[in-house]
């Protein structure tokens, strides 16, 4: 499983194999378009669609001399509930971090009062 979340999160620290993606996600392209689209020559986007491929995110086919991309069978459940762990500990922390500073606030008004007087 680590090997898997390794290759998936590396394959989407890039900004551009993110927008290839988001691409896919509205219909197949071939390398080719994929290359104009991002600006970038087809060696380029082939390395990109290379990375996708290996962690599964993108599968291609070569029909006569065109390779054409889609989104791969990952539907990323694996990196999501990894996430998910982290994101449901980061709430349990703001959380006592809340009431952390609540707490804090009332004895700072309540020392004010007592002064006061």
């Amino acid at each position: 499983m680590t090997t898997r979340l390794d290759a998936a999160f590396a394959a989407l620290s890039d900004p551009t194999r993110r927008g290839v993606l988001e691409q896919l996600g509205r219909g197949d392209a071939s390398i080719t378009e994929l290359a104009e689209r991002f600006r970038m020559t087809l060696t380029g986007m082939k390395k990109h669609v290379g990375v996708l491929e290996q962690a599964g995110l993108v599968t291609t086919r070569k029909i006569g001399r065109v390779r054409t991309c889609r989104l791969g069978p990952r539907r990323l459940e694996e990196e999501t509930a990894w996430l998910e762990r982290y994101r449901q500990l980061w709430d349990a922390r703001f959380d006592e971090l809340e009431q952390v500073v609540e707490e804090l606030t009332r004895q700072e008004r309540s020392d004010e009062r007592r002064r006061r007087k």
